[in-house]
């Protein structure tokens, strides 16, 4: 496959004190995105956006969709392979020095995709119907620089061919995103206190005695030298009464993260609030930063302080940490130089609204030959979210939790047309399909795990998104 390059069409788009009335008017276009780091975070300088992709890749296990120009095709193979073809064919360069995300592909690869990877048990219910993986090609995307206080919308004219015909179809549009910013119809996206009484209704799939049984049953594998720990979550479910953006403008209030991201997959919309990155890569750097180890936020300072140097001081919380580093430092070795894959930091304490949490970063250099698709393919779901060994841990997560995780614990971001890819790990993200919300929260379990002193820990992670809902944590 020939690969058609592009250069950059960028200009302003409207004053900094505007941007925030951006999202309203796109995120019911077709698949639009927002990934919002909020500007509130160490490193989270930008946020993107956008809408109307020019390609759409779908797909369920290995049966794959593409849609473009209003038709569809139909494939059956490894769809990792196909997507790495996919972005072969695709190349934006710019003459300065741009954000990273200046066009590509964005949306989400679902936890469940793993199982084209490993071959799984399936034995828990797949009671959720949608893709594993949804993605949309954008030639156009919306940037806000945080730093510099500026808007900017980028067009590569892609897919177009030539020159002239990208640069035509560029300046369209662009053209196209001013005229629809500049005008007054905006999409209902606002809540009102009746609709979030009607999302009182919040069920659990696993309950307490439930979930305390399966984590004994995990420390059972663990002791008898199966794994050394295991991520182990719960699902929560709640009726639709709020619109999908509106719970996201409402959670992004509640619980700011610097991985946050809305997108709209058309028949199903993902609302994420996520603290964690997944994998960086830039060029042929890559970076991971793994979480592991939460403590609640305190009601006052002294608690709080308190709170986190508990953490700090936990053994368990910064063996359970190492151990995933180890892991990821594996999946790297698989795909990075010899000898590039090292620790940068190596247990380092961060704070967000709700949570305390311990982190880590890993960084690899890619080898020669290998590209992002090759990356996340080896390193995919994360480890942070499995356990390890990561097979035998993604085995007794598929016995242990009755329900598929569907996109939870997958990976939500972009890969660049220019060589810059983020993406996060989705957690702390609330999924709207056929009328209903589901959430997932979980910890890792490893050999000294309390039960419920594990199940409380869900129940803090989860504060920020029942609080979305509308309601309190009153689950026992």
């Amino acid at each position: 496959m020939k690969t058609i390059t592009a250069d950059l069409c960028i200009q302003e788009l409207c004053t900094y004190e505007a941007w925030e009335e951006i999202p309203d008017k796109l995120y019911a276009r077709p698949y639009s995105f927002f990934l919002d780091s909020g500007g509130r975070f160490p490193g989270s300088r930008y946020a993107f956006l956008g809408s109307d992709p020019f390609l759409v890749f779908k797909c369920t296990g290995r049966d794959i969709t593409i849609e473009q120009n209003g038709h569809g095709r139909q494939l059956r193979q490894d769809p990792f392979a196909c997507l790495k073809s996919l972005m072969a064919g695709y190349r934006v360069t710019a003459t300065s020095p741009m954000p990273p995300f200046i066009g590509g592909a964005a949306g989400y690869f679902g936890y469940d995709l793993a199982r084209v990877i490993e071959t799984l048990p399936e034995t828990a219910r797949d009671d959720i119907a949608m893709p594993d993986c949804c993605l949309g090609m954008y030639s156009t995307v919306i940037i806000v620089d945080h730093h510099e206080r500026r808007v900017w919308v980028a067009s590569s004219g892609l897919p177009e061919e030539t020159p002239s015909r990208q640069r035509a179809k560029a300046l369209h549009d662009t053209a196209r995103i001013a005229s629809l910013l500049a005008g007054d119809s905006t999409a209902r996206c606002c809540y009102s206190e009746q609709e979030l009484r009607g999302c009182s209704a919040l069920a659990d799939h696993f309950d307490r005695q439930s979930y305390c049984r399966a984590v004994s049953a995990a420390k059972h594998y663990i002791a008898e030298g199966d794994i050394y720990q295991v991520n182990l979550s719960q699902r929560f479910s709640a009726p639709a009464a709020i619109a999908p953006f509106a719970l996201f403008k409402r959670l992004r209030t509640i619980s700011p993260a610097p991985f946050g991201a809305f997108f709209n997959g058309g028949d199903h919309h993902l609302v994420c609030s996520s603290p964690e990155r997944f994998l960086r890569i830039s060029g042929h750097m890559v970076e991971t930063r793994p979480i592991k180890g939460t403590r609640p936020r305190g009601t006052t300072e002294p608690e709080d302080r308190r709170l986190r140097d508990e953490l700090l001081a936990s053994a368990k919380d910064r063996a359970e940490l190492i151990m995933i580093v180890d892991l990821e430092r594996n999946d790297l070795g698989r795909v990075c130089r010899f000898g590039s894959v090292h620790p940068a930091e190596l247990v380092s304490l961060e704070t967000h609204p709700v949570v305390h949490h311990l982190v880590s970063t890993i960084r690899g250099e890619l080898a020669e030959g290998r590209d992002h698709v090759d990356c996340l393919r080896a390193c995919f779901p994360g480890g942070s979210i499995t356990g390890a060994p990561k097979i035998r841990a993604m085995e007794i997560i598929e016995e242990l939790e009755p329900c598929r995780r569907k996109v939870y614990t997958g990976a939500l971001g972009y890969l660049g047309f220019n060589g810059e890819s983020d993406l996060n790990i989705i957690i702390r993200s609330i999924l709207h399909v056929n009328g209903c919300y589901y959430f997932h929260v979980g910890g890792g379990i490893v050999a000294d795990s309390e039960p419920d002193l594990e199940y409380e820990e869900t129940l803090h992670k989860a504060r920020g998104m029942m609080e979305a809902l509308g309601m309190g944590p009153g689950i026992t």
